[in-house]
């Protein structure tokens, strides 16, 4: 059974008071004994009145005339039934107390009864192991303090009191703008893509004209005023014969969970609450909560998707009048070709950006090496992945006062227990096979010995193929009564990056291999085996396992993460370079909670649950396709260009310690192994929201700029032709003439002069201009100092010349500081350079 934390520190679980609706907050029984007792939580297996009063409204739903729910399909009596509920449940909770404590002191200190079943109660470490044991009971964790994470972006993006505030507050965040979302599909009966909330209302937009697809699986009702669309692409998977309609869903019903955890990022509601492997980590909100969703199934769960299913889900888009667009997938393969841009998802995308359509894109996840960018256009917003500041991390410490770090989204234990290895604690008929020790199947194993011990398990390659899961290891030893479960890294498991695993009980996983020895090392070296039988008498090995589950805090973030796909950006599939940055922007895509679709299968580990944390580009992507809302709702005429200009002059360039963002270089301990970040780790930078929405100048391109660009690559007209049936007349442009909040030279012979143009969009203002020149350049920007009024427009004239001869990249900076306080950022790189009169400077 479960052991509980002795504490004789008192806090009580605010976040959990503020997040759910409790009855009964007040003193059952006499005061427990002050100097022993703590406060702990209680979770009932029952479930909340929450479950019962979202499946009425799921029945209701399914009869809808409208394709919506309003208040008029809920029942009448439920807010009685709430009540009603509300009252009994507490009084289950005492008559619970009453039973297991007979006759001893205790204090309870609240019910819940809405989002979760239990309640608070004072109580000393013993009693509360009697509660625990209870089979009514499904987990028992000691108080503690809390910062309400969110998804947890929003807050460190500052967007509560910065870009909501400019927006009217959350409420209203992104009202009017539809987001069209490429990816795996939704779940409709998740409460962040609900319209029923007497919060706020959402009128449709009349410029949206997509409908929402009616099956089995997908329901007339699913649709409502938030979800505004929804339709699925499989033409090419059917033709192929790889469709399978039971696994896959034919329907916009997302049967992988990635789909629906992108668009809450972007767009889910505010203020749902994170509940997960039964613990509460506060609420999550999407970036844009005002704004509707339009959801394009075209990958799926089995077999990924196909480019012809895209680019028919693009085209749908497009026609419905999605506001914005976004991708958080990209090919698996460099496209092959005249030019990296000449791919039919690219050049669908640059007919949604003809048509106003904002569109971004994920880096890909196959960095920390250069070139390995997977999304190339220049009319394409390109996002890489960065931490944020809220982090999780547990601890084991061992009997001879060895700590060691680990992973896991579990409680920790009140005091010491001892250490059993799954190996040692096998019943008389199991069969000793090489994967017993992954702790998969409980009746194996000897229940006396494992009771009130810590489960000592291996994490072995089975894990990391999906074949062994955490889940199952934590099941088992919930079955076995254990104390808690403990993860060493099998040695085979090589340079594998873990992202927090959910466990109910208190557990941890070991991602170092030498931690895990020294972990092994100390186990083996206090059994005490029986000389005769060599059967082991004594487990001697003890440890205490801190919990995981309460955030901690950093002020390193943001960083680069060594997965986010880097540039240069590849012009062709030889080692030729674009004149083109990519990515254009980093923003937070490392241990992002989000949405969870119902049958979400991306993740074993989160199976069942309403909630994942996940981590990747496709986790950053849409952060800035919501952000990007907030941007079109304050400015409506904004062309796409104009918006990827706004969110890439404005951006942060230091962490929040006020140094330099770092970047990961290496997959094998990557904070061992990082420098700071070039424009081909992070673009401009890291996003900062509030200062997108002012971003005093912008810098604008049109899809005949892109056009005369794509034109002026040698022998590009008949492909041209093909893709947008426009022909080609002379151009000479290149990527270095668009207008770009940006500039890339990837061959600088001799000297290169290169013009932006910049429009005011603020009030009048005088700017003075600095620059940082990349190494072996040198770099004279005119002019140093203007006046631009508002609405006009001023050219900068910017001046490359080689110093040296060089093939290395190297970086700089144009900085324009107006005396309204806007801050305008252009990063330089420039990769060979080329000089006939190479000098050392």
């Amino acid at each position: 059974m479960l052991k509980m934390e002795r504490s004789i520190w008192f806090s009580f679980l605010m976040g959990v008071l503020f997040l759910v609706n409790f009855v009964g907050c007040g003193w059952s029984q006499e005061n427990a004994d002050s100097a022993t007792a703590s406060v702990y939580i209680v979770t009932l297996k029952k479930p909340p009145i929450s479950h019962f009063y979202g499946e009425l409204r799921v029945k209701n739903q399914h009869h809808s005339t409208n394709g919506r729910v309003t208040r008029l399909d809920i029942p009448s009596n439920v807010s009685h039934i709430d009540r009603m509920n509300g009252s009994y449940v507490s009084q289950m909770h005492d008559s619970l107390l009453r039973r297991a404590l007979r006759g001893e002191k205790y204090l309870k200190v609240c019910s819940y009864h809405y989002l979760i079943n239990g309640f608070a109660v004072l109580v000393t470490p013993l009693q509360a192991f009697k509660l625990a044991r209870r089979r009514e009971v499904s987990n028992i964790v000691l108080d503690f303090s809390v910062r309400t994470a969110t998804t947890h972006t929003p807050e460190f993006l500052g967007l509560p009191r910065g870009a909501w505030a400019q927006e009217g507050g959350y409420r209203t965040a992104g009202e009017g703008v539809v987001i069209g979302f490429i990816d795996t599909g939704i779940d409709p009966t998740h409460p962040s893509f609900s319209d029923n909330s007497h919060e706020q209302t959402y009128p449709v937009p009349e410029h949206f004209s997509g409908i929402c697809e009616v099956t089995q699986d997908f329901p007339s009702g699913s649709c409502n005023r938030k979800l505004v669309g929804a339709r699925h692409f499989a033409a090419s998977a059917i033709t192929r014969g790889i469709f399978n309609a039971t696994k896959d869903y034919a329907s916009p019903f997302d049967g992988d969970g990635h789909g629906t955890h992108t668009a809450s990022i972007a767009a889910g509601n505010h203020g749902i609450p994170v509940i997960v492997a039964g613990h509460n980590f506060g609420n999550a909100s999407g970036m844009a909560p005002h704004s509707h969703i339009a959801v394009y199934k075209a990958l799926y769960k089995s077999f990924g998707g196909f480019a012809a299913d895209v680019v028919a889900a693009i085209d749908q888009a497009t026609q419905d009048g999605v506001d914005i667009i976004s991708l958080s997938i990209t090919p698996n393969r460099r496209p092959p070709g005249l030019a990296t841009f000449f791919n039919p998802i690219d050049m669908a995308l640059l007919s949604a950006v003809k048509a106003g359509i904002f569109v971004v894109q994920a880096a890909g996840n196959t960095g920390p090496s250069p070139k390995t960018v997977a999304s190339f256009s220049p009319w394409i917003f390109t996002v890489g992945a960065s931490t944020h500041d809220r982090v999780y991390s547990n601890s084991i410490v061992l009997g001879n006062n060895i700590t060691i770090s680990g992973v896991g989204l579990a409680p920790g234990t009140d005091g010491m227990y001892t250490l059993v290895s799954a190996i040692h604690a096998l019943n008389d008929t199991a069969a000793k096979d090489m994967y017993v020790s992954e702790c998969q199947d409980a009746s194996k194993f000897n229940q006396t010995l494992v009771q009130g011990n810590l489960l000592l398990c291996s994490y072995s390659i089975r894990f990391v193929l999906g074949l062994s899961t955490i889940k199952q290891a934590s099941e088992t030893a919930e079955n076995l009564s254990a104390a808690g479960v403990v993860f060493s890294m099998d040695p085979f498991v090589i340079s594998f990056q873990l992202n927090p695993v959910p466990m109910r009980l208190p557990g941890i996983i070991i991602p170092s291999q030498d931690d895990s020895k020294i972990l092994l090392q100390y186990y083996n070296s206090s059994l005490e085996e029986d000389e005769t039988t060599k059967k082991i008498v004594k487990f001697g090995a003890v440890a205490r396992i801190s919990g995981g589950i309460k955030a901690n805090f950093s002020l390193s973030a943001p960083k680069v993460m060594y997965y986010s796909a880097r540039g240069p950006d590849p012009e062709d599939s030889s080692v030729d370079d674009a004149d083109i940055l990519k990515p254009n922007l980093v923003a937070p895509g490392n241990s992002v909670w989000a949405a969870w679709s119902s049958h979400g299968a991306e993740s074993i580990e989160f199976q069942g649950e309403s909630f994942a944390m996940m981590s990747g580009t496709s986790m950053a992507a849409p952060h800035i396709a919501g952000l990007a809302a907030l941007i079109k709702q304050r400015f409506p005429t904004f062309s796409p260009a104009a918006i990827g200009s706004a969110l890439s002059t404005t951006a942060s360039l230091r962490n929040k310690y006020g140094g330099p963002i770092l970047a990961q270089r290496a997959y094998a301990n990557p904070d061992s192994n990082q420098s700071p970040a070039t424009p081909f780790d992070m673009g401009s930078g890291f996003v900062n929201a509030t200062a997108a929405l002012d971003p005093g100048l912008i810098l604008d391109t049109s899809y005949n700029d892109y056009m005369a660009f794509l034109c002026g690559i040698n022998g590009s007209a008949p492909v041209l032709l093909n893709y947008t049936g426009e022909s080609c007349g002379v151009s000479t442009m290149n990527g270095i003439d668009l207008n770009m909040p940006s500039i890339t030279i990837s061959k600088l012979n001799q000297s290169r002069k290169v013009q932006r143009a910049m429009t005011n969009i603020a009030g009048n203002e005088t700017y003075i201009v600095g620059w940082s020149a990349p190494y072996g350049v040198s770099v004279k920007v005119i002019p140093k100092r203007f006046f631009v009024a508002s609405g006009q427009q001023q050219v900068l004239n910017v001046f490359f010349n080689a110093t040296m001869n060089n093939s290395t990249a190297s970086f700089g900076r144009i900085g324009l500081v107006g005396n309204q306080g806007h801050v305008v950022n252009i990063p330089l790189s420039v990769i060979v350079k080329i000089s006939y009169h190479s000098t050392n400077s």
